[in-house]
């Protein structure tokens, strides 16, 4: 039978008094982009119960974050399920920049205090690394970050961007805490969701299909991407003193109207560009503009491996 949304609201509400929160009262208006709000000490709760969490608008969720950043707060949606199936246990998603986990997970973090460690962002299932302690068992153990690199199948700049903070896949970091034998990733806090994180992940949630796919692959093998929104090109993509400005080619005819846009504007700006497509097109350029497509991406090993590529087919052109 399924779960009433009535009922997952009850036993919530259940949940949080055992664990010494005030809770404010029910009500019973629809439109309220909140069901509870609960504090705990210095801990204060806006929460949003839903059965199915794609019925979470970005107008709720918007509110939520509204509200939690007047309260001094923070947003939760708990839930039970997707149109893609049942939420995991142990995962923390997100939607619109809001916190999701499921009512196990939930139950299981504020009565047993057991903290998810994982978290779903485009591409897969992230850890987050505790950066500080990587990079001083790396030093202490006079490990260079090409054998770390090497063990995890990443680049050296992926390694660097771990120490510092970034998440890595699953695979990743099981690869990295098997070669060290020291236990480096760290626990998720839900109830504290950063506006950093939200960021990110908000930032990504708005792309799909090969957007996506090229920024996260972007980013794996170490480049910083941050995606534009209403401009002339995707995203700015950056390595050390490297700033790309990076387009998304759907179709032909798009990669044609986004080169000739971004190769203007990187002439301007002085800047390298670069146009990323589905398929070869007959030429490795557009007017200057080179092409890669996501399999040549795909084959990147590192940062280098892709401004080789831009250089090259510029030096083309050139000549």
């Amino acid at each position: 039978m399924a779960v009433r949304r009535e009922d997952l609201l009850v036993r919530v509400r259940e949940s949080l008094g055992k664990t010494g929160f005030f809770i404010s009262d029910p009500h019973n208006i629809r439109s309220i982009s909140f069901d509870v709000i609960a504090r705990r000490d210095k801990q204060l709760l806006i929460i949003k119960v839903l059965t199915n969490i794609d019925s979470l608008s970005a107008e709720d969720a918007e509110q939520l974050r509204v509200i939690a950043n007047a309260l001094d707060g923070s947003p939760l949606v708990i839930g039970l399920h997707s149109s893609a199936g049942k939420l995991e246990d142990g995962i923390l998603y997100s939607r619109f920049g809001v916190p999701i986990i499921s009512e196990a997970t939930f139950h299981e973090h504020i009565i047993e205090g057991v903290p998810p460690f994982v978290y779903a962002a485009p591409g897969g299932l992230y850890v987050r690394l505790d950066g500080e302690l990587l990079r001083r068992i790396r030093q202490e153990r006079n490990i260079s970050l090409g054998t770390l690199a090497e063990v995890a199948g990443v680049s050296r700049k992926a390694i660097q961007m771990y120490e510092g903070g970034m998440g890595a896949m699953i695979e990743i970091a099981a690869k990295i805490e098997e070669f060290l034998n020291e236990p480096i990733v760290v626990p998720l806090n839900p109830f504290s969701y950063t506006a950093e994180v939200e960021r990110t992940l908000r930032t990504f949630e708005a792309f799909k299909g090969l957007n996506r796919d090229v920024f996260e692959m972007l980013r794996e093998i170490g480049y910083s991407v941050v995606p534009t929104i209403r401009c002339p090109f995707d995203a700015l993509a950056s390595e050390q003193d490297l700033l790309l400005l990076t387009g998304i080619g759907e179709s032909p005819e798009m990669a044609l109207r986004k080169a000739r846009v971004v190769g203007n504007i990187s002439r301007v700006t002085e800047k390298k560009s670069v146009i990323f497509v589905h398929e070869r097109p007959a030429k490795e350029d557009i007017e200057g503009t080179p092409l890669i497509t996501r399999d040549e991406l795909r084959r990147a090993d590192d940062a280098d491996d892709v401004l080789e590529l831009i250089l090259l087919r510029e030096k083309r052109k050139k000549t």
